[in-house]
């Protein structure tokens, strides 16, 4: 909608620019925005949302880019190039390798951009024991992706309640 809007509005510019009069809604749209007074529902209302659009764009432009990708490690020799993983399937990988580890009935894991966040489920064996192996298991399996900033694992078990 909004690049349907910006394209139209692009296009009469060009027409205008090329010696033709504005489009009848633009110059319609000009003359309600000159002699409407600056209180009107429709002016605030319009004014919040620009402003809103505004403080958006700029807390956008001052974030990190790439929020949803984690930059992977390469090996020495690649010049200029750039890989990706997804979040979700690296925390699709984690969670599959904490699946193996023996005790485990459920798992959920979270990818963030400076921690994994695992949660386990013991069915059988010590819970600490456990926890022990599935920490092991996930640094080597974090280790295997070869992110270029590993994050820490946070691992979090509890015992099943049947």
């Amino acid at each position: 909608m909004i690049l349907v809007a910006a394209v139209a509005t692009l296009v009469d510019v060009v027409a205008v620019r090329a010696g033709r009069p504005a489009a009848a809604w633009r110059r319609l749209l000009t003359d309600e925005l000159a002699t409407r007074p600056v209180d009107n529902v429709w002016m605030l209302t319009g004014g919040a949302v620009a402003a809103a659009l505004g403080v958006w764009l700029i807390v956008l432009a001052l974030t990190p880019g790439q929020r949803r990708w984690l930059p992977l490690r390469l090996p020495p020799g690649c010049p200029r190039v750039r890989a990706f993983l997804h979040r979700h399937g690296a925390a699709d990988v984690l969670r599959d390798a904490a699946m193996r580890v023996p005790g485990v009935g459920a798992a959920h894991v979270l990818v963030g951009r400076h921690r994994i966040k695992a949660r386990a489920v013991v069915r059988f064996r010590d819970p600490q024991r456990v926890k022990d192996d599935l920490t092991a298991v996930l640094d080597e399996e974090r280790d295997r992706l070869a992110l270029a900033h590993p994050p820490r694992i946070v691992v979090r078990v509890r015992q099943r309640t049947d």
